[in-house]
């Protein structure tokens, strides 16, 4: 079998290979692939794996003898799934491999706003603490987690794993969701589920953990900071079009939200008119809740386990 990786730097950084994957097959690896260079390098594979680089029909005409897409991530909107069945191309994807990662950066935020660290740091290394007058000094409005109320718009895997944390974190947990299951109800009774207007308005911190469809794209607009507390906290570790970026921005810099972090950007990389990158009081990171290292180990060795599942005619994580 003939397998090329066509964009695989990301799932690997500096700390991980594809080696692995010659077990199953002759491998070709490319750190990145643009549309037009995939009939050059894919044109004769059995299998792809991939993440960003778009199969629509175009690039499935190009790669006639192709009978796998794998997916090195949980969402597959970039592969035309209609086009898949009818030339019977199997597609696999890896869910639920970075609960624990998301969870853990929404809490990283949580935490630098709440204790703020690094200017604590920052004053230490320059200074301050070395002409302070009494044996400590420290940063006006630190809070405790205790009691604070957080609100989780969107109940899966990782949804799930920031509820489990925010109790940890002896908070109080609100959430909304689509479908609230008795499951759910019994495996978290510590959890209020309740319409997003109720949400809104009463936590301290909003956090979105739901998928981007046609319903949720810019759900988080004007009207709904609006709706937020004065001086609650907002997250967006999900997916950019989920919030009107303006609008967020115009919350931050009227003070009506005391804080933000984002780690998702409408367009990816993100734009420098982008109004977020300007706006008070907001945190930015590039897309990377997902990528410790013990993540993106645990990602290959399921998009390996995917293929290999495929070639023993056992395919496993379709998403067709």
């Amino acid at each position: 079998m003939k397998i090329v990786v066509l964009d695989g730097a990301t799932a690997i950084g500096t700390e991980l290979s594809f080696d692995a994957f010659q077990a199953l097959g002759d491998v070709s690896y490319y750190p990145n692939t643009t549309p037009d260079q995939i009939a050059a390098r894919a044109g004769d594979a059995d299998a792809v794996l991939v993440n960003k680089v778009v199969f629509d029909q175009k690039a499935l005409d190009a790669c006639p003898k192709l009978r796998y897409i794998g997916l090195t991530s949980t969402g597959y909107n970039v592969v035309d799934l209609d086009e898949c069945r009818k030339r019977g191309i199997e597609v696999c994807n890896v869910p639920a491999y970075s609960s624990s990662a998301v969870a853990q950066q929404i809490f990283a935020y949580l935490l630098e706003i709440y204790n703020k660290v690094s200017r604590h740091d920052a004053r230490v290394k320059q200074g301050d603490w070395q002409n302070c007058d009494q044996f400590c000094f420290y940063e006006p409005q630190m809070h405790e987690t205790m009691g604070k109320t957080i609100g989780i718009v969107g109940f899966g895997g990782i949804g799930k794993r920031v509820a489990s944390l925010a109790h940890a974190f002896e908070m109080k947990v609100l959430v909304h969701t689509r479908t609230v299951r008795v499951s759910d109800r019994e495996a978290y009774p510590f959890v209020i589920f309740c319409t997003l207007e109720e949400l809104l308005a009463k936590s301290d911190v909003v956090t979105l953990h739901c998928p981007l469809n046609a319903s949720s794209e810019g759900m988080m607009n004007e009207n709904a900071f609006r709706q937020m507390k004065d001086g609650a906290i907002f997250f967006n570790a999900s997916r950019g079009p989920l919030v009107v970026e303006q609008a967020l921005a115009d919350a931050l810099n009227a003070g009506k939200l005391s804080a933000a972090a984002v780690d998702v950007a409408s367009i990816e990389p993100i734009r420098a008119d982008n109004p977020l990158l300007t706006a008070q009081n907001i945190l930015i990171t590039p897309h990377s809740a997902w990528a410790p290292v013990e993540t993106r180990a645990r990602l290959l060795e399921i998009v390996y386990q995917n293929l290999e599942a495929f070639q023993n005619g056992h395919p496993q994580n379709s998403v067709l």
